[in-house]
Order: structure tokens, then C-alpha cells, then sequence
């Protein structure tokens, strides 16, 4: 793998970060913050695999398996959640739940 093309590995992962980025700070519906954080998991697992394949290192690449496990645990966690808060309000809007009570 060449400098140049690990340059073009980077720049699609640090785009995808920041439409992800950009999309959880523009978005206020639980659903879609989710999907945004999901997209910025995958930039930073593009990341992290471009620099394994260029230093020819396996462990960015057993790294990703890792982030994916935890990814999945995290969706799973919070799709439980978001239904749980629809279910009480009826509402995926996040503005709504800044004012829980405990």
C-alpha cells in the first residue's frame, strides 16, 4: 500500500466521521443520533484497518473486530433503551427526555 493511497483511505474515514458528526449534532430523534454514532464507528474501524494494511501491522486490524463487537453490544443496548422511552412517551424526539425527573 502506497502513501497516496493510504491518503484516499483516510479522507473517506474522516468523512464518514464527520457526517456522522455533523448528523448527532443536527438530529433529534433518538433513531437517527443512533445511526450517527454507528457512522462514526465505521470511520474510525476504516481508519484504524488503513493504517494496519500500511504499517503492515495485524493489530489495528484485531482492533475493528474488537470496536465491532462493542458496536453491536451498543446497538443492541440502545435500540433496548429508545423502545423503552418510546414506550413511556411516545416520542423519539431527545429534546423531550432533557427534562427526566429520577
Amino acid at each position: 500500500m502506497s502513501q497516496i493511497e493510504l491518503y484516499h483511505y483516510l479522507a473517506v474515514g474522516a468523512i464518514l466521521f464527520g457526517i456522522g458528526l455533523v448528523g448527532f449534532m443536527t438530529r433529534r430523534n433518538l433513531i437517527m443520533m443512533f445511526l450517527c454514532t454507528e457512522i462514526m464507528f465505521q470511520g474510525v474501524a476504516l481508519n484504524l484497518i488503513a493504517f494496519s494494511r500500511f504499517h503492515m501491522n495485524p493489530a489495528g486490524q484485531s482492533f475493528v473486530i474488537f470496536l465491532l463487537s462493542i458496536a453491536a453490544s451498543e446497538a443492541a443496548l440502545a435500540l433496548g433503551l429508545v423502545v423503552l422511552l418510546f414506550r413511556r412517551r411516545e416520542t423519539l424526539n431527545a429534546d423531550e427526555w432533557s427534562e427526566m425527573q429520577g
